[in-house]
């Protein structure tokens, strides 16, 4: 069974330009992520997905330069270009990570991992119901199945969100929905990088987490959420 990893991201932010490559703790946002996504055991490739616009160059540049796998494909179509990933690298699974979620729940991919890899699965995500703070999302999609999908999308909406249609319809596919019960006080709370409050946000939780690394929990996030 072969699973990889999607980081979606585009230079041309429309509320904070260029933020995927904003220094953050000493490194651009980008590199944490892949970083992070380093510590899955067993380690599973990541590939950085961004457009073929020379607005995105620098993301281009940036994982030339540090030997990270990417890909460029459509920047409008954003299924699209996360399908063709898939393809590709002959994945039977792709996961999906936004460029501007700096906070992954490695336990909670893990598990997602394992249940993607018995095979019974179409669909695998964390976002239903939001139990799970906003820029936390984790979703997994079997290629076959998401490529079965797009086929059949018309409308932009569905083009420019990737998971939105696996989410208006719910009867296609055999679905695996993890919800987070341990920590409910960070239902809905924003982790995501959208604009510069969340930035320096961001910026306050990895200087809190530079203790422990990369090895943080969701937790840890909590204790340091609620301290801020």
């Amino acid at each position: 069974m072969k699973i990889g990893i999607a980081v979606l991201c585009r230079y041309s932010s429309s509320r904070l330009p260029g933020k995927v490559l904003k220094i953050i703790a000493g490194k651009p946002l980008l590199q944490h992520i892949v970083d992070r996504l380093g510590q899955l055991e067993p380690e599973r490739p990541v590939v950085v997905a961004t457009s073929e616009e020379s607005s995105d160059d620098p993301i281009a540049e940036y994982c030339r330069q540090h030997q990270i796998e990417y890909f460029r494909g459509s920047l409008a179509n954003v299924a699209d270009r996360f399908f063709q990933v898939a393809l590709k690298y002959d994945w039977d699974y792709i996961v999906r990570i936004n460029g501007d979620n700096l906070f992954i729940d490695l336990e909670a991919m893990q598990y997602l991992l394992e249940q993607a890899e018995k095979g019974h699965y179409d669909f695998l995500s964390t976002v239903k119901g939001r139990t799970f703070p906003y820029g936390m999302s984790i979703e997994i999609a079997r290629t076959d199945f998401y490529g079965e999908v797009i086929r059949q999308i018309a409308e932009e909406k569905y083009k420019e969100h990737v998971t939105l249609y696996l989410y208006d319809h719910p009867e296609e596919g055999e679905r695996h929905y993890l919800y987070n019960t341990r920590f409910p006080g960070l239902s809905g709370r924003q982790m995501a990088i959208d604009t510069q409050e969340d930035f320096a946000r961001a910026t306050r939780i990895m200087d809190r987490l530079a203790p422990v690394g990369y090895q943080y929990t969701l937790g840890d996030l909590a204790k340091i959420y609620d301290e801020l």
